[in-house]
């Protein structure tokens, strides 16, 4: 019996069982503190009685005896400490005398007859012979540094058990040739646990029991956010067993917070409201004074608060980390790993909460007893710790830590090999050239062609390549890592001067290598092609990258800005401008723009299994590149091209949208802008060499994040935070798109210029709509038509009802924003019906059985109900109806739906559209229809980049009780006039060049949108923009002209950065000239446009 893992059952502690407790004096002042004992001396303070019955949640000290101390702290900077130098002026770093630090260590007043009990239990079950009894107690109470809490909290009979378990590990090791003795002991309950384990300091074990990962799994990471767990870690000062040993015993106590205010505001920081009352009760004055100040700084910032403290008269160091609550999975055990890396162990450390949700470790760190000699003096290996413990904090835990933890690879080596990881996926499993002769070879015309076409992309994208197999590659060839790693550091790493000492070298012995001998390396060492592909893209990794907060010695994630160049044309045919890569520890995620001034919304994508996480993954760069797209055709009226940013969250990650979105926008904000605080954001290497400004908006799951990213880019100190994101809020100045129907006004006028040029009657138009009432576009949609709903499809269910739904019921979900699970079935007709996702074997009216309710509501809208003259999708994932899919709408060579708008993005890929065009449907794609939003937050862009701040919080933004400014109700109206002006253009455009040229109106909306975007790049670089008359005239039309009876023209043109004049003098011009004449005007045509528009200025 090599080891013993005993698991005691919990014997009942309530129910009025006395325990004898921990000396408690209630009538302490709060200002008062109690007298340091270091837990590993014996103390000859003596204390008074507690009180007799707790319960095990609350079996806690609530406050402890004692004068206040006539010690006091002693800084003595040593040297800078990050996040404290701006309130302690660079001094951060600080001597404290050991005395005064720490946390009290309560003496147990009946420890020693709680003793007697517990040999009498052992001596009863005779497992421990009667004659080793006493020293085997004695030495579990006094030689192992147990805190005296554990034995108040824990009644007899356990710590018997505990110590008859320790006693038959010791006597396992005889049997065995290497006398190593494993003690492993656990006991876990639902308010507190205890895990004892034997291992060498200094070093991690890979194998065994991982008590530091499952006591963060269940208590410190655990989905139950309404408990919250603080931790005690010791580790005994002598070593366990024979004389050659090196283990010791380290011994975890988890016990539930019992907060003084659970429910602090936070920003909330006093320390005895947001407090858990056994650390009232147990830290020194100066141990609160250290949290209190490091609280105060994490409060205001978003990623971690580091400080480090050395302890006079000792080697020892005090690290104390701070961060936001959730923030981190794994950090607990992933800082042992760091510090062991470097040669260090950890005496004692603590994990406490507070109820402003703020989580704060702070660990005793000393030299490793039996350190290798090739680690650094402890000052130096303390210097690294602390700055790549906020590099840790972005990343954990992830698929290489066992890498690191081993010693194989460094820290950042190892988070290095997992980002490239990440790229890997979603990069290498590309077409190749066997799809692109694929493409020659048949002509994508023909239906069946393009079908096969569409199914051999989608089966290239799923096999060789998936993310396991490229993980396996990756950990086989760790030398490799660390040559790729060298040369990517050598390019990125920049250190200010005051921060070069005591550096350790990331890769150490590491020869940075040429790209032309990187290559060379990587075709000598591998064993086959593949190994090569994923190897190489490394290389091609390093050679994107062209700046990335990776070194930046505060960062809440990693951000990389890419040349995008790398990208395949046959796959990507339009270029993107810039490309943004951002993985944190919750997500992934990409933002991608087409032109330089560009604008998008951001969407956080979530998954409900893991195989719909896998489907994500694989379509994430695609979808988000799907959708910048669209957007930048439907961008063709405004200055700002199409951009899109989209976050996947991890699977076991889905709860954490907010954390992930956050880290998202800082960790790109630390790439665009300049570093100005040495030691927190230091200065980058920036390949890319311009200024780089990013607009932002709203999309799915974010609408109600675009408040935090606005007053979070002002606290940052963008200058432009105004127009950073759109759709804020009203007393933000933003313009909410869903309150005034921004989106659905344009999807609007294309379904009445159907009506229009149609002669058909809106009321007798039979309606399906996806996307219910619940949503922005579903619900202004339902409240704004005047058709005859027959079928709507939401995330709820299908309700559906031939003789059209009821109206009234229809209005009142989309006021409320609610699903159609909500809609009264009284109100339905007797051939109505409603189908949840989670209604099984439902009989409809017709007689037709449904089975699985969430299968009937993903291919409802494929359904040949016969009940569908327009089909306006207002919701739904991206390629709901694909090629093969559209077959499903198709009788008799003739479409089953008459009527098309598409106000879903991506809603049909475009040869779906196609397909349902040539069968006589009349299709208008969503970069024509959906630019309503678009439209809004340009305008609402220019308003922010015109206003100085004084003008716009006056005139843009709602007041503390919600009333706005006279100026912006009618911007607002004049905005909603400007959105339909321009969908009525781009609608009687394609209309009348499909008229005459018979080209699908889904290809004219492309073209007209590329001939739009080509003229605008012309123009702004042309003779026109340089004419300062033209260039005058052409901005006043172009802009609002609230705008300019407010500000005037040449203010705003002094305002407003001159690359954003440029991109509305060219758009404006482009558009009305395109609409005017058409996607392929005569080579006159501009020039008569011209000439009347110079004649008007003229006059």
């Amino acid at each position: 019996m090599a080891s013993m893992a005993i698991q005691p059952s919990l014997a009942p502690v309530g129910g009025g069982r006395r325990v004898s407790g921990l000396t408690i004096k209630t009538d302490l002042p709060m200002s008062s503190f109690p007298v340091y004992v270091d837990p590993f001396t014996s103390s000859d303070d003596t204390v008074l009685d507690s009180p007799t019955t707790m319960n095990a949640a609350n079996r806690l000290v609530e406050k402890i005896k004692g004068d206040e101390p006539g010690r006091h702290p002693s800084p003595q900077p040593t040297h800078v400490s990050y996040p404290l130098m701006s309130k302690m002026n660079g001094n951060g770093h600080r001597v404290l005398r050991s005395g005064t630090v720490g946390y009290v260590a309560p003496e147990f007043t009946g420890k020693k007859e709680q003793m007697e009990l517990v040999k009498a239990h052992i001596t009863k079950s005779g497992w421990i012979p009667e004659a080793m009894v006493e020293t085997q107690v004695a030495w579990f109470y006094n030689e192992l540094g147990i805190d005296d809490v554990y034995f108040q909290v824990e009644n007899p009979e356990i710590v018997a058990n505990h110590i008859t378990s320790l006693y038959a590990a010791k006597v396992a090791a005889f049997s065995r040739e290497d006398k190593r003795e494993e003690i492993r002991l656990d006991m876990e309950a639902s308010e507190h646990a205890i895990y004892i384990d034997t291992s060498e300091p200094g070093k991690t074990t890979i194998d065994g029991p991982r008590y530091e990962h499952r006591l963060e799994s269940k208590y410190l990471d655990g989905t139950d956010t309404s408990k919250r767990f603080r931790v005690e870690t010791f580790r005994s000062p002598g070593v366990i067993g024979h004389s050659d040993s090196k283990a010791t015993l380290r011994c975890y106590f988890v016990y539930q917070c019992q907060f003084v205010e659970p429910n602090a505001d936070p920003k909330e920081t006093r320390l005895e409201v947001i407090s858990d009352r056994m650390f009232l009760a147990k830290a020194t004055k100066n141990t609160r004074q250290i949290y209190q100040d490091i609280i105060e700084n994490t409060v205001s910032r978003n990623g971690p608060v580091i400080e480090v403290f050395d302890m006079e008269g000792s080697r020892e160091k005090r690290l104390v980390v701070a961060f936001r609550s959730r923030t981190a999975r794994g950090m607990f055990s992933a800082l042992s790993d760091l510090y062991h890396y470097y040669g260090v162990t950890s005496s004692r450390k603590y994990v406490e909460q507070f109820s402003n949700g703020i989580t704060v470790m702070s660990i005793y760190l000393r030299p490793a007893p039996n350190a290798d000699p090739k680690h650094p003096p402890i000052e130096e290996s303390i210097h690294q710790i602390t700055q790549e413990v906020s590099l840790l904090y972005c990343m954990p835990q992830t698929k290489l830590h066992t890498m690191f933890a081993s010693g194989e690879l460094s820290l950042q080596e190892t988070i290095y090999s997992h980002c490239v990881w990440v790229f890997v996926q979603h990069f290498l499993n590309r077409l190749g050239s066997e799809y692109t002769s694929l493409v020659a070879a048949l002509d994508p015309k023909n239906n069946n062609h393009a079908e096969i076409l569409s199914r051999m992309k989608k089966r290239l994208r799923t096999e060789t390549f998936t993310p396991d197999y490229i993980l396996e590659i990756i950990i086989s060839h760790p030398e490799l890592i660390r040559v790729l790693y060298a040369s990517f550091a050598n390019v990125h790493l920049k250190v200010g001067a005051e921060f070069d000492r005591n550096l350790i070298a990331p890769t150490p012995d590491t020869e940075v290598l040429s790209d032309a001998k990187l290559k060379d390396k990587i075709t000598k060492d591998v064993s086959n092609e593949h190994e090569e592909m994923v190897m190489t893209a490394f290389r091609v990794f390093n050679n994107a990258v062209l700046k990335t907060n990776y070194f930046t010695p505060t960062k809440v994630a990693l951000s990389f800005r890419l040349d995008p160049s790398f990208l395949p044309d046959i796959e990507y045919p339009k270029p993107l401008y810039g490309m943004f890569f951002v993985i944190t520890s919750e997500s992934r995620g990409f933002h991608l723009r087409f032109k330089d001034i560009s604008r998008g919304g951001i969407r956080i994508v979530k998954s409900r299994s893991k195989e719909a996480y896998s489907i994500n993954t694989r379509n994430l760069f695609d979808e988000n590149y799907n959708l910048a797209s669209t957007q930048q055709r439907k961008n063709k009226d405004i200055p700002e091209g199409g951009s899109k940013g989209v976050i996947l969250l991890d699977p076991k990650q889905q709860d954490k949208a907010r954390e992930a979105f956050e880290k998202y926008i800082d960790s790109i904000l630390d790439l665009l802008l300049k570093a100005e605080t040495p030691g927190i954001k230091n200065p980058i290497v920036d390949l890319y060499g311009k200024e780089e400004i990013v607009f932002m908006g709203p999309d799915e799951n974010t609408a109600d994040l675009v408040d935090w990213a606005t007053e979070h880019a002002r606290n940052r100190g963008a200058p432009w935070w105004k127009s950073f994101f759109t759709g804020k809020s009203p007393k933000l100045g933003g313009i909410p798109h869903d309150t005034y129907g921004m989106t659905t006004l344009s999807v609007r006028e294309y379904v009445k210029g159907i009506y229009r040029k149609l002669n058909l009657d809106p009321s007798m138009v039979r309606k399906m709509q996806t996307g219910g009432p619940d949503g922005d576009l579903g619900s202004n949609e339902i409240l704004l038509s005047n058709e005859k709903y027959t079928a709507i499809v939401d995330g709820s269910g299908v309700l559906v009802d031939p003789n059209g739904i009821d109206k009234a019921e229809l209005h009142r979900l989309a006021k409320k924003r609610q699903m159609i699970v909500h809609f009264d079935t009284a109100k339905l007709t007797k051939d109505g019906y409603r189908v949840l996702c989670e209604d099984m074997n439902v009989t409809l009216p017709t007689g037709e059985v449904v089975n699985n309710g969430t299968a009937f509501r993903n291919t409802y809208h494929l359904r040949d109900s016969g009940l569908t003259d327009i089909f306006v999708p207002c919701g739904g994932r991206p390629e709901s109806i694909d090629l093969v899919s559209a077959n499903k709408l198709i009788k008799d060579g003739k479409s089953t739906i008459p009527y098309l708008v598409e106000g879903a993005n991506l809603f049909i890929t475009q040869d779906a559209k196609l397909r349902l065009e040539k069968a006589g449907c009349v299709v208008y794609k969503d970069a024509s229809a959906n630019k309503g939003g678009v439209t809004s937050s340009s305008l609402e862009v220019l308003a922010s980049l015109s206003f100085d701040d004084e003008g716009f919080v006056k005139h843009m933004c709602h007041d503390a009780r919600g009333n706005a400014p006279e100026f912006y109700k009618a911007y607002v109206k004049a905005v909603q006039e400007k959105i339909q002006e321009n969908a009525r253009l781009e609608f009687e455009a394609i209309w009348r060049e499909h008229e005459q040229t018979g080209v699908a109106r889904s290809i004219l909306s492309d073209k007209l949108s590329g001939a739009i975007t080509a003229l605008d790049e012309q123009l702004q670089h042309s003779d026109l923009w340089e004419n300062e008359t033209v260039r005058h005239a052409v901005l006043a039309d172009a802009l609002p002209n609230l705008l300019i009876e407010k500000i005037g023209v040449d203010t705003i043109i002094h305002r407003v950065p001159d690359a954003y004049l440029r991109a509305i003098f060219g758009s404006y011009l482009a558009s009305r000239f395109v609409y005017q004449c058409g996607s392929s005007p005569s080579q006159f045509a501009f020039y008569d446009f011209m000439s009347k528009r110079m004649a008007q200025i003229k006059s």
